[in-house]
């Protein structure tokens, strides 16, 4: 019997060879003198070494969607044209070097209050000043993020502009050769504060009840959809539980899921938390893989797990056992980034390896 893990995924027209993925990770390495936003040589390194090593979908770090929305000053973007030749570069290498066929695709997002962040080893935190390189915020409403600047409420003409920011920053995706886009709809990033009850108090119809915290996400995914290929898939990460009273659970979770899947999504990425400081996470292997396999069950849409698993068995089970129609890798992949060529071998799988290293594939262990 052949590995669950390593059976092909149809997306629309993407065929992904297994179901071993990488998860965005943001690198926090565009530098001033390459130009703001601006992927560099480490994202090329960084998103090539996982196409080398047997990853069948690579998503880019949260790729910001206008200048606003970067998480900090080192922040990737795609909002303009350099930025998209310099992920094209990228897109270019990942398709010609990678093994198993390897797709790339991009995380569009928008920060909102937590944007114009200190980076994590900037040896800072909180919110960057002006006078070194930071922004004004916006979200929902003037509420502030723990140790973060306030943001201003947003107001309908600016709630418009992010939505066709992100229709734009998706046509520059398709221009630039990734093979598929993904929503960044968590985290307690703008969408995901939109959504929830513990940040978003508006009373209009972005705001008052589960339908108008949704509203923005789904019109985003409506504009993405509208300006992408219909053969492309179109994924949406989510926020499955918010982890504190008050907030989204799953039981809301399944009927974002169910809508985003009415609206064009065919895989919904299943995280959770990030709205606010005070949550209570309970962390441990695969705790977040029960969110994935309700939305699935109750829903029919695909949906992808991540979240602490790290080992090839683990990986394994949840799509073996109907948890997940696939795995985003995240931290073990940072340790090891040719983890889906060590699982493939762990499995009983033979991925193909680059030509350049088969001198270096294993016989009897890895």
């Amino acid at each position: 019997m052949g590995s669950a893990l390593f059976t092909p995924l149809e997306l629309r027209s993407l065929r992904l060879q297994h179901r071993g993925w990488v998860s965005p990770m943001c690198q926090y390495s565009c530098e001033p003198e390459t130009g703001e936003g601006v992927p560099t040589d480490w994202h090329l390194m960084h998103l090539g070494s996982f196409a080398t090593g047997g990853a069948a979908l690579i998503l880019t770090e949260a790729n910001a969607v206008n200048a606003a929305g970067r998480i900090s000053p080192r922040d990737a973007g795609i909002y303009n044209d350099r930025q998209a030749a310099a992920w094209e570069r990228i897109t270019a290498f990942v398709h010609r070097h990678g093994t198993a066929e390897t797709r790339i695709g991009t995380q569009l997002a928008h920060a909102g209050r937590k944007a114009s962040s200190y980076w994590p080893f900037s040896g800072k935190s909180g919110s960057v000043p002006a006078a070194e390189g930071g922004w004004d915020t916006v979200g929902p409403g003037t509420g502030a993020f723990d140790g973060y600047a306030p943001p201003s409420a947003m107001t309908d003409a600016e709630i418009d502009g992010v939505i066709a920011d992100f229709a734009a920053a998706a046509v520059r995706a398709v221009a630039a050769g990734f093979d598929t886009i993904e929503i960044h709809g968590a985290h307690g990033y703008l969408l995901h504060q939109f959504q929830s009850p513990l940040v978003n108090d508006r009373t209009d119809r972005w705001g008052g009840d589960e339908a108008g915290r949704n509203r923005l996400t789904l019109a985003v995914v409506d504009a993405v959809r509208g300006v992408i290929p219909d053969s492309m898939p179109l994924l949406l990460r989510i926020s499955a539980s918010d982890w504190a009273p008050g907030g989204i659970d799953a039981e809301a979770s399944v009927r974002l899921a169910g809508a985003a899947a009415e609206h064009g999504v065919d895989l919904v990425d299943v995280s959770s938390g990030g709205a606010v400081a005070h949550q209570q996470i309970p962390i441990g292997p695969g705790y977040q893989t029960g969110f994935s396999a309700r939305i699935r069950r109750e829903t029919g849409v695909k949906t992808g797990t991540v979240g602490l698993l790290t080992s090839a068995g683990q990986a394994e089970h949840a799509v073996a056992t109907g948890q997940a129609d696939g795995v985003f890798i995240a931290r073990a992949a940072l340790r090891d980034p040719h983890w889906w060529l060590r699982a493939a071998f762990e499995l009983g799988h033979d991925l193909a390896w680059p030509p350049q290293y088969e001198r270096a594939i294993p016989r009897h262990s890895f």
